[in-house]
């Protein structure tokens, strides 16, 4: 498979769109992920170049959907193959309709609405409002949000800083969340309905024109095809 050197930005943007899913880190084998296709002393400088930026920025720009979609692993999934990605790894019931089935926990359902109130919302603020600020609920808290990004209800909306009553900055940058359907409707992407199947075998062409048996084999246990 072609190795890729990325230095910016707007080249990552390329690769993107050009191969239509990047793992943040090393995740399938034989294929490249943002971590691997960038210097690693660039990583958390804080500069233009520092790909730990870039993650909260692709979201924000439309570049690319950004979330914790596959193995609770962080993935960048371009606009054009979201559509297909969603349609294997979502679902076309409404979250209620899954929670009433049983298929989602309560705390899901719960923090799913209050982001869907609060387009955008960070964690720090989400976690008091859905009252669940103290230490023993923080798993349930995390947990909750891996679900709706594992079936692709939400996705990270971006960063916001951590300020003071002055509005300076004091402390680290929490994730950002808003609904699938807010960021795809924001971003103008089409949300035309797509088969399951045929979500499958072209996802199934896509990769197999450029990837390798074994990470085709990875590949196939992701999308079930």
């Amino acid at each position: 498979m072609k190795k890729y050197n990325v230095h910016t930005y707007e080249e990552a943007i390329e690769v993107i769109k050009e191969i239509g899913f990047l793992p943040l880190a090393s995740l399938i084998p034989g294929y490249p992920s943002l971590d691997s296709m960038t210097a690693k002393e660039q990583w958390h400088t804080g500069t233009e170049f520092d790909p730990w930026l870039w993650r909260a920025k692709f979201p924000v720009d439309g570049a690319a959907a950004y979330g914790k979609f596959v193995k609770k692993k962080s993935v960048l999934i371009s606009s054009e193959w979201l559509p297909m990605v969603k349609a294997v790894l979502g679902s076309r019931h409404s979250l209620k309709q899954r929670y009433q089935d049983g298929l989602v926990s309560r705390e899901a359902l719960e923090l799913f609405e209050l982001i869907r109130e609060s387009e955008g919302i960070d964690t720090r603020l989400l976690r008091v409002q859905a009252g669940m600020k103290d230490k023993e609920k923080k798993k349930s808290f995390d947990n909750a949000l891996l679900e709706l990004q594992g079936s692709m209800d939400i996705v990270v909306a971006g960063t916001k800083a951590k300020t003071n009553d002055q509005g300076e900055k004091n402390g680290w940058s929490s994730t950002a969340f808003e609904t699938m359907l807010h960021w795809t409707e924001h971003n103008r992407i089409a949300e035309t309905p797509i088969e399951m199947e045929d979500a499958k075998m072209m996802l199934k062409d896509h990769f197999a024109s450029f990837c390798s048996e074994e990470t085709m084999k990875a590949f196939a246990k992701i999308f079930k095809f």
